[in-house]
């Protein structure tokens, strides 16, 4: 866990700051300044602090910017979004980049970077995946908190968000995110459990949306109940920008900090609320101590005068965008690249990247790569020729012309490469897709460029997966290039050209058709409410269940190597389990692996998929080279949400193990046997019979209640009644007429056998 700078010698406590205030100073620091900054307590000898936009590289931006503004914030390395890092399956490198980021927020006197975004991938058309890791909460959790303690690394406090079940953009001020309590549980919040736990965020932020009809900002079960009383957060929340309706119940349901500034006339309100009874004057005070703590962290971690080395992050962000680079398809072995043949680059991608997406997270970078220019730079210009192929804007007008231009050079070149992708127009916070296709312009001068020379690679510019099915067989390669960030271009001609050897994961199902996808028939929703219908079943968990057939599976991608998996060997102890497997490299180049296990129980009493990703590991190998490769699964991933009790429980049994190169790679598979955590459901009358006998206190007594000279007795004699009746409520069976069971006794009985309980 990432620990709190201590506070700066004889500074008073967060309490005794409070307690010197009055309450409209309290009221007021419970609210922005203004857009990027708190406010500050003059009297007190509290100053303010600077929060700012930045999951993937910081958004400073001048006094009075705007939320969604960009030409005013200060240059900064934009390295590649949540999904291309997730896609590189490496916290150690995700936790680089929060340093890095880290850096660069002391160097620009920001005190909290608003990010990581873990919320998952539910639906491919949400407008906003690229800020976000998977579809998996492991993938999400894990990395995100590696992003955290980066940050927080460097004496910068970060802020997970969207919290929680923010899955779409269509509404996302309003709609409520209506979900069963499993998948709210064991999907939607995982992740930010295990970033809250394990990485300790300074903050939280709280998302627009509404979760199962409550505001995320009004709701005390998921700010207070959950996220302090279950998981110890003992950080702020904090809004996102204009989350808030009601502050004073938003406090009372315990967000500390609304953003940006709510002005004077609403903190007015809350003082006022505060005094008059509206508001408990405690709960004010706990979530202004709150707002001490933070700024006090914050200035207690500062270091004026820093820099960093813009270099050296652009280096970084290089590094970062090859290992995301995911190799989808490579018949024939066209990649890598022969430097010695000609090759036609072709799309206007190549020149003009598309590197982030558009919003809040938009970053000034530092500088900017192409892929042009870094293959002319790798191959040289003479090996390079360029056609844009199509522009960006869609413009007809130059149609044919362009199309021409793009197989002539296609037609005379060993090879062609292609660069296709979404413009920023169609992904972007606020909106979601309509569709999952490329433009159709795009498409058509590939078709033209494949007839011209069927050696054609397509490399991808995307922040969300795009329909391949145009050519998903015809072309020989694809390469799925994601956003990259300011050095993807670099990083792009490096892995083309085998300078790096492909190992990005897909961290999200690529799938067939829109309409094969989970969340199909349930997004967006209407009238302000949108039904997660898939319940457990997110991604590949939904595909795996149905043996429905998919483009690429969760976790491909490929190698300019192959690698070999065996011995595997499972432990199974008190904390969890570990799975050790041998790795080996049996091709002619060095590559990494992303050794992946999952786990399933058959015959589970409760619904599951048939296989989670539990754990993964990356291994770095030279050819010949093999390593065994442990990967720890802790006993509370093997945990479901039981309804019941409300509590997290490892079931019991014989657990299938598997090890391998995707969800649909598996190479190695075994079983091992797990203890399961005792469980006992408080019985009533509501229980059923079944439950009753199943129940290994209550079963003697039980059986000596049933079996009278009544109806009943005579009923649990016979199995195949007794099947019949296992169901039925005790209550209901005592009101049968002639049933011989004592309600009084029964109602004893149901208590002794719950008293007796731990």
């Amino acid at each position: 866990m990432t620990a709190a700078p201590p506070p700066a010698p004889g500074a008073p406590t967060p309490d005794e700051v409070v307690a010197g205030l009055s309450t409209a100073e309290k009221a007021a620091l419970t609210s922005g300044a203004d857009f990027w900054t708190t406010t500050p307590a003059p009297r007190a000898g509290l100053p303010a602090i600077m929060l700012t936009d930045g999951p993937h590289g910081l958004r400073k931006q001048a006094e009075g910017g705007d939320h969604l503004g960009i030409l005013d914030s200060v240059p900064a390395t934009c390295f590649p979004p949540a999904v291309a890092m997730a896609a590189t399956f490496d916290p150690e490198l995700v936790e680089r980049v929060g340093a890095a980021l880290g850096e660069e927020a002391q160097a620009e006197d920001v005190h909290v970077v608003l990010g990581p975004g873990v919320n998952i991938k539910r639906s491919p058309l949400c407008g906003r995946n690229f800020e976000y890791f998977s579809e998996d909460p492991l993938v999400g959790g894990v990395l995100g908190a590696a992003l955290v303690r980066g940050v927080q690394g460097r004496g910068v406090g970060a802020s997970v968000k969207h919290f929680a079940a923010n899955n779409q953009e269509h509404d996302r001020m309003r709609v409520s995110a209506d979900v069963d309590e499993r998948p709210l549980r064991e999907i939607y919040l995982r992740g930010f459990q295990r970033v809250v736990t394990e990485a300790r965020p300074w903050t939280v932020m709280c998302s627009y949306n509404r979760v199962n009809g409550v505001y995320a900002a009004e709701n005390r079960w998921l700010l207070t109940d959950v996220l302090r009383g279950e998981w110890g957060f003992d950080g702020l929340v904090v809004s996102d920008w204009g989350a808030v309706g009601d502050r004073v119940a938003a406090l009372g349901a315990g967000l500390d900090l609304q953003m940006p500034s709510a002005g004077d006339a609403a903190d007015a309100r809350v003082a006022a609320a505060a005094e008059d009874g509206g508001l408990d004057p405690a709960v004010l005070d706990t979530a202004a101590a709150r707002v001490v703590r933070l700024v006090q962290r914050a200035h207690a971690a500062a270091r004026p005068g820093a820099a960093y080395d813009p270099d050296r992050h652009h280096a970084l962000a290089r590094e970062v965008a090859g290992r995301a680079v995911v190799l989808l398809r490579n018949e024939g072995g066209v990649l890598p690249l022969d430097r010695g043949a000609s090759v036609a680059v072709i799309g206007e991608f190549a020149r003009t990247p598309r590197y982030q997406g558009a919003g809040s997270s938009l970053i000034n970078p530092t500088r900017l790569d192409t892929a042009l220019d870094a293959l002319r730079d790798l191959a040289g210009a003479d090996r390079i020729a360029f056609a844009p192929g199509f522009t960006l804007d869609e413009d007809p007008g130059d149609t044919g012309a362009l199309t021409a231009e793009a197989v002539a050079a296609a037609r005379a070149a060993d090879v062609a490469v292609v660069f296709l992708g979404l413009p920023a127009a169609a992904e972007s916070e606020g909106f979601d897709r309509p569709d999952l296709r490329l433009p159709e312009r795009q498409t058509a001068v590939l078709d033209a460029v494949v007839a011209a020379n069927p050696r054609t690679v397509v490399v991808l510019s995307n922040g969300g997966v795009v329909d391949l099915a145009p050519f998903a067989d015809r072309v020989p390669a694809i390469v799925e290039g994601w956003l990259l960030g300011q050095a993807g271009g670099g990083a792009l001609a490096d892995v083309l050209y085998g300078e790096v050897n492909p190992s990005g994961r897909l961290t999200e199902t690529i799938p067939l058709r829109l309409e094969d996808t989970p969340a199909f028939l349930d997004f967006p929703g209407e009238h302000g409410h949108v039904r997660y219908g898939e319940g457990l079943f997110v991604g590949y968990r939904w595909y795996d269940a149905r043996a429905a057939e998919v483009r690429y599976p969760f976790g491909h991608g490929l190698s300019y190597t192959a690698f070999a998996y065996s011995g595997l060997a499972l432990h199974a102890d008190g904390d969890g389990l570990a799975v050790r497997v041998t790795v080996a490299n049996t091709g002619d180049r060095a590559g990494r692996e992303v050794v992946q296990v999952y786990t399933g129980l058959p015959g589970s009493r409760v619904a599951r998929p048939p296989r989670e990703l539990k754990g993964f590991a990356t291994v770095d190998l030279e050819p010949g080279e093999e390593r065994e490769v442990t990967v720890r699964v802790d006993r509370a991933d093997l945990a479901y949400w039981d309804t019941r009790v409300g509590a997290w429980v490892v079931e019991g049994g014989a657990y299938t193990v598997e090890a391998g190169a995707s969800s649909r790679d598996i190479r190695l598979s075994g079983t091992v046997a797990v203890d399961g955590d005792e469980v006992r459901v408080p019985l009533s009358a509501d229980s059923s019979i079944g439950e009753l006998l199943a129940d290994p206190v209550a079963a003697e007594e039980a059986g000596a209640l049933l079996s009278g000279d009544g109806a009943a007795g005579a009923l649990i004699q016979d199995e195949g009644m007794l099947r019949m009746l296992e169901s039925f409520p005790l209550g209901r069976l005592a009101d049968f007429p002639g049933s011989g069971i004592d309600r009084s006794a029964l109602a004893a009985l149901i208590d002794r056998v719950n008293a007796e309980r731990p």
